[in-house]
């Protein structure tokens, strides 16, 4: 027995590591159709991605922004693409996509704490990303943004190992990470001078020179779909994010906000994805004891995680269990720069952004916490009560943040929702040319339009009568789906409504938790 756990021993690391993937595959796709989010943006992707495949009309222009009226890099929709055709453009299929970087992050976690430090830190941060219910909830689902943290950990793993093993071919893939990063969200150019200074800082070499050509070359194809579009058309989408910054309508420097959104973004940081921090509204309901509890843990994590870093760049103290030479020391350091730039430009950039900066925006630096905190728990784990106390800790954030695992609640079945509500609307068009609109407080009908698509007759839209002045884009029927409690289409200013002309109702529906309606045209002494 002994001698099989002695060879056994050295492929513990491997197991555990296994273990945690399977967790996160796990906790990633279990019932995915079920929980997954399925509204008009997703509608809006999936209609693109099902004209692509079933229609053959690529693109190069991706999804709006969500500020600022510019669009994205269609990069999105590329990775989409095989997932949706694999799964017979069932919108799951591009879920399951994203749930598969989510798992791939999980690995990339591992390996940059592995590589930067040690196996334990790789291990207990890649343990600790795989468990924590925002993540996992934004692994779940189809939105460009999610792919960002997989992306951003890679980009970071690859300036610590160009330099520190001093591999400048890397250059390349540095280049193609920030052109897609930057296609799949805006917030991405926050990590362009993170690469500036690491290089200023630790790239200064001969023979560098034409690394970096090739690294500019890299960002030309990894940003190469998006900058054909911006070629053909005149750049219309970088003038308007110039024009954005320039006028200053969501980013600047405002003295009241800037400090208040750096301690904002920091402690939601740690609290939201290592501590299970409640959202506001949920955290006014709890004792005090319970909200000093939490505020001075995750205050406490983010000072500690600083001095650390700090210690560690400036040489002020080194890692027994890692640092014997000189060398060890060295790269210690840079490990430590490198995750201070990673945290404070980030932070110093969102302080002069003055709309709301949502969890999703993290992103960027989603896995930094997880590596801090496994750092501070190594320190602990050199003494023999600190190693009692940082288990206790790590099971204790583990069975945390079991607990707050998203399927632990009934699903929202809102992909299902929408295919059931859709088919009791597509059936009153009785296979005939017809109009839609939605009533809603805030959705877009790109959910339900999908699926009048895929099944083979889509609405026609109503046409300005400048562009159609004989009215042909009218049709003979209306078909309305309300989601609104009370539904009073006769009269209402939607243009889809307005546009079709005066109506009467020939027939209500429910359908799940809304209502399906269909207009005919009004005729004088009619039924």
């Amino acid at each position: 027995m002994t001698t099989f756990i002695r060879r056994l021993t050295p492929y513990i690391p491997v197991i555990i590591l296994v273990c945690i993937l399977l967790l996160g595959a796990y906790l990633r796709l279990y019932k995915i159709s079920e929980y997954m989010t399925f509204l008009g943006d997703e509608g809006r992707d999936m209609l693109v991605i099902k004209r692509m495949i079933v229609d053959h009309k690529f693109t190069l222009l991706g999804p709006t922004a969500s500020v600022g009226g510019f669009f994205l890099g269609p990069i999105y929709y590329y990775f989409m693409l095989p997932f949706v055709w694999v799964s017979g453009l069932n919108p799951a299929g591009a879920a399951v996509m994203v749930a598969l970087f989510g798992i791939a992050t999980i690995y990339a976690v591992y390996r940059l704490g592995r590589d930067a430090f040690d196996e334990w830190v790789g291990l207990t941060a890649a343990s600790l990303y795989a468990v924590s219910p925002v993540v996992i909830a934004y692994s779940r689902s189809s939105w460009n943004p999610n792919l960002v943290p997989f992306f951003s950990t890679v980009l970071i793993y690859l300036l610590w190992r160009s330099v520190v093993r001093t591999e400048p071919r890397l250059l390349f893939w540095i280049g193609i990470c920030l052109g897609i990063g930057l296609q799949l969200h805006y917030l991405f150019l926050f990590l362009f001078p993170v690469v500036g200074v690491w290089f200023l800082l630790y790239g200064r070499k001969k023979g560098w020179l034409i690394h970096y050509g090739y690294g500019v070359v890299g960002f030309l194809v990894g940003y190469g779909p998006f900058l054909a579009f911006e070629l053909r058309h005149g750049f219309p989408n970088t003038i308007s994010i110039i024009n954005f910054l320039r006028e200053g309508e969501g980013t600047g420097l405002v003295v009241s906000t800037f400090w208040n959104n750096i301690v904002d973004v920091s402690y939601r940081l740690f609290g939201r994805l290592v501590f299970r921090l409640p959202p506001p509204e949920q955290m006014r309901d709890l004792a005090v004891w319970q909200q000093t509890a939490w505020s001075y843990t995750v205050t406490s994590s983010i000072a500690v995680s600083i001095g650390l870093l700090v210690a560690w760049a400036s040489r002020l103290f080194s890692a027994p269990w890692l640092t014997k030479k000189k060398e060890e020391s060295a790269v210690l350091a840079k490990a430590a720069v490198l995750l201070l730039l990673w945290l404070f430009v980030p932070l110093v950039l969102f302080g002069f952004y003055k709309k709301g900066i949502y969890d999703y925006y993290f992103g960027l630096f989603f896995v930094l916490p997880f590596l801090s905190v496994a750092l501070i728990l190594r320190v602990l784990k050199t003494s023999k009560l600190g190693q009692l106390i940082a288990y206790v800790i790590l099971l204790g954030l583990l069975y945390l943040n079991w607990e707050g695992r998203p399927f632990k609640f009934i699903p929202n079945n809102q992909l299902a929702q929408a295919r059931a509500i859709a088919k009791v609307a597509f059936e009153k068009t009785d296979g005939k040319p017809y109009n839609f609109a939605l009533i809603t407080s805030g959705n877009s009908d790109h959910a339900y339009r999908y699926f009048f698509e895929i099944w083979g007759n889509p609405p026609t839209p109503i046409e300005n009568e400048v562009i159609d002045p004989e009215r042909k884009s009218v049709t003979d029927q209306l078909i309305i789906i309300c989601e609104q409690p009370e539904c009073k289409p006769l009269g209402h200013p939607l243009w889809e409504i307005a546009g079709f002309g005066r109506a009467e109702i020939v027939g209500e529906w429910p359908a799940s938790f809304v209502k399906v309606m269909k207009l005919v045209h009004y005729k004088e002494g009619g039924l």
